[in-house]
């Protein structure tokens, strides 16, 4: 009997050890998922920013600005649609019977209607450049009711425009005026002159907007 006995003490042990090993074998696996997780959450990479060029244009120069913009940044393009476009004879600034010219010197009548004034889903971007020609050495006029019609808090602003001669004068500073001072706005570029899209994306580098 006593022989019955010391093989029913060594199966009660040899099955002791099994239990042991499996449950340290489950607790290792446990553990691996657990560091596998958290490496992939310390690897996982940080959201991208989302990039938006707006911009209104009448004689083409802002809208090849604005494409290298984007294409330098992956950004989406907007262009401003008008209720009622300037016609060639509106922009004469040379004549002071023109549309342009009159509401120059009228600044009441600068409340230019968009048909597009807000973007959908403009919470979801992070930066927006404002691009606009300069007429009398401020924003071509159609931007500011762009500007006043959106909240730009939380977002990064940085203008352009474009130009013949002039520089960029007071236009930035008057369109962040407009937004309330709300949102980060960056200082802006004026691209005069024959334009290089070289010389746009290596602006565009030197903001390191990506």
């Amino acid at each position: 009997m006593r022989w019955k006995k010391a093989i029913s003490i060594v199966c009660m042990a040899l099955s002791l050890l099994a239990v042991t090993a499996c449950g340290g074998q489950q607790a290792a696996q446990n553990g691996g998922g657990k560091a596998a997780g958290t490496a992939a959450a310390e690897k996982a990479p940080a959201k991208a920013k989302k990039v938006l060029v707006v911009y209104y244009t009448n004689t083409h120069r802002t809208e090849q600005v604005a494409k290298a913009i984007a294409g330098e940044t992956g950004g989406d393009l907007y262009l401003l649609d008008l209720e009622n476009p300037y016609t060639t004879a509106d922009l004469d600034y040379n004549n002071k019977s023109s549309r342009v010219y009159q509401e120059h010197d009228d600044p009441s009548l600068r409340n230019v209607a968009l048909k597009n004034a807000k973007p959908a889903n403009w919470q979801d971007y992070d930066t927006v450049f404002v691009g606009y020609p300069i007429w009398w050495g401020i924003a071509a006029w159609p931007m500011d009711t762009f500007v006043k019609s959106n909240d730009f808090t939380g977002k990064t602003v940085i203008p352009f425009a474009t130009a013949y001669s002039s520089g960029m004068g007071s236009s930035a500073d008057q369109l962040k005026e407009m937004a309330g001072s709300k949102g980060s706005w960056l200082q802006g570029r004026c691209f005069t002159g024959t334009l290089q899209d070289s010389q746009v994306k290596d602006w565009v580098k030197s903001l390191g907007v990506k």
